[in-house]
Order: C-alpha cells, then structure tokens, then sequence
C-alpha cells in the first residue's frame, strides 16, 4: 500500500494537515494492471455515472494540469504510459488517446477485449484523456487552483463518503468545511494552498475505520446507516466486517501555473489485515481513543466505538 501507516496513525487523533515533502524518487502515480480492483470499480463508474465522477467549472482550461500529470506519468513510468504532448498510450491496457480519438490497439485487455476502450468512447471527447489517465493509474485527480484557493476541475471516481458535484468550484476550505473538528485545518487552508502551488511536491495521508469494502463510495451508492449491524453493536466481528480505509494525497506541481494537481489514492483492506501486528493494533486503539465525539459522529463510529477498541485492545496484546 501506498499509505504510510506509521506517518500517519498517531494519538491524540486531530484533523490537520500534515503535510510533508515528497522524498527524492518518490512517485505521484500507481499503475494499474488489467482488471485490477481500482481499474475495475473506475471502469464501472465511467461507464455507467461519468457524471458523479468528472465535473469541472464551466470555462476552466484543465489543459496545462492534464499534460503535467500526462508527462509526470511518462517519467515515472514509462513502460506503462507513453505522452508525446498530444497522444497517451498505455500499451499494457491496449488504449492509446490521440487528441480526442480513442484508439484500441488489442493487446493487454482483459474480458471481451475492449471494455476500456468502449467506456472511453462513451465519455465527452475532452474528457477522453483524464478517462484514460482514470483507468490507468489508480488516482484520481483534482486541480487546486493557488490564485483563487478553488477546486475548478474534478476526475474523481473513487470519492470518500463526499459527491465531486458539490465540491467542484469551491475553496478548498469550504470543500472541508464539513469535517469535524476542522478547526486547525481550515486555519492552516490558505497557507497549504500557498505551500502546495508554489512549485514543490508534498504529500499527506488519511484514515478511518468503515464497513464500506468497496472503493467507490460516493453517497449515492453508500448506506447512509453506515454499520447496518443486525443485533447490538458486540455482535460486530471487526476482523471481517470493518474495513480500514486510507488516502494517499500528493501535489503535484503545473509548470508555469499557479496550480497543482491534487492527487487521490484509495485503498481498503480488512482491519483484521491493517491490524494484524501488534504495534499497529496498539496504535490505532490509541488514535481511536482519541478522536472526539465530533469526528466520531462525522465518520459513523460511535455506535461501534467501544466495540473497535476491545477488539485493538486484544489484537495489541496477543502474542507475536
């Protein structure tokens, strides 16, 4: 996993930005291989509600932000992803973007042979380019916009418990507005977007404890009950039914802008498997313990709180 379990997992708990930089070397992207579960859950998005996923401010220009993480991908990864300024290929998924046009070049796909393809197609021309970029890597991609501190331009697929319709165009402190206890944060919020469009990479990762297995977790598609428990809350067996869902998010810089592409990793593992050593079994019980029942209520666990932190506390002091 891209995540930084130790970096990031720390009590007392507290909503901040905890930004750092990038360590020379490290990348922005993840390739994706054929049918892999981001590629999967992406495709089936794009497919089938491209509109929840690809949103942007009417007249916004994502063209210098598209061709930085287009060249960004050909450096990191070049077997995986080939830019020429106007043509993408990922040769290993058989998909190559020239302009507007699709291209199948048979080779690397999975299934009938031409699922990514025909999703391509059925995507607004201008939006060809971030679905191939959507489907290779697995990302998502927003753009913050340093001048205006706004989100204008919005390729997320995969989004945490929020919808990319209502956040497109707005400050990135009123898009975070609704966590709880976002005091720090929203403080620290035109500082970050000075920092992070100023020209140099930085990372920062997030966490929490969710029922929901899957990665796509727009609100539409979500239970709004969240722990849709049968029962009290101790028949909650965390081992397989809670989930440890993380971010990865990076800055990547667009030359000649005062931009930066915001760039959105998720992953989700069972707890049992996050939780599996006991150090880290110790360390999310302490940072569970410490979250206030204001973040509490805003991520769903207090009806599970209790039973989360029994459940760490016998994992911590089991034997190696």
């Amino acid at each position: 996993m891209a995540f930084d379990f130790d970096a990031a997992v720390a009590a007392p708990f507290r909503m901040q930005p905890g930004l750092r930089r990038l360590l020379p070397g490290a990348t922005h992207l993840s390739p994706l291989t054929p049918g892999s579960r981001h590629q999967r859950e992406k495709l089936a998005v794009l497919t089938a509600w491209p509109d929840l996923a690809l949103r942007q401010v009417d007249g916004f220009d994502a063209s210098p932000a598209l061709k930085a993480v287009c060249a960004q991908a050909a450096h990191e990864h070049p077997t995986h992803w080939q830019w020429d300024g106007r043509r993408a290929t990922a040769p290993g998924l058989g998909v190559a973007v020239d302009g507007e046009t699709v291209l199948h070049l048979g080779q690397g796909a999975f299934g009938l042979g031409d699922e990514l393809s025909r999703c391509l197609r059925g995507l607004p021309p201008a939006w060809r380019l971030t679905g191939l970029l959507q489907l290779a890597f697995a990302e998502d991609l927003a753009v913050l916009e340093g001048t205006t501190g706004t989100l204008p331009w919005l390729a997320v697929a995969l989004p945490s418990f929020w919808a990319p319709g209502e956040k497109v165009g707005q400050h990135f402190a009123e898009a975070h507005a609704p966590v709880a206890d976002n005091t720090l944060l929203l403080k620290a919020a035109d500082s970050l977007v000075a920092t992070v469009t100023a020209g140099e990479r930085w990372e920062r990762f997030v966490w929490t404890v969710t029922p929901h297995p899957r990665l796509h977790a727009h609100p539409l598609h979500v239970d709004p009950r969240r722990w849709s428990i049968t029962g009290p809350a101790s028949s909650l067996d965390p081992a397989v039914q809670a989930w440890f869902r993380t971010e990865r998010q990076t800055f990547l810089p667009v030359p000649g802008t005062r931009q930066a592409v915001f760039t959105i990793r998720i992953d989700a593992q069972p707890l049992g498997e996050a939780a599996a050593r006991p150090e880290r079994a110790r360390a999310l019980h302490e940072a569970l313990a410490t979250m206030s029942p204001a973040v509490l209520g805003y991520r769903g666990l207090e009806p599970v709180r209790d039973v989360l932190l029994a459940w760490l506390d016998r994992r911590a002091a089991a034997p190696v």
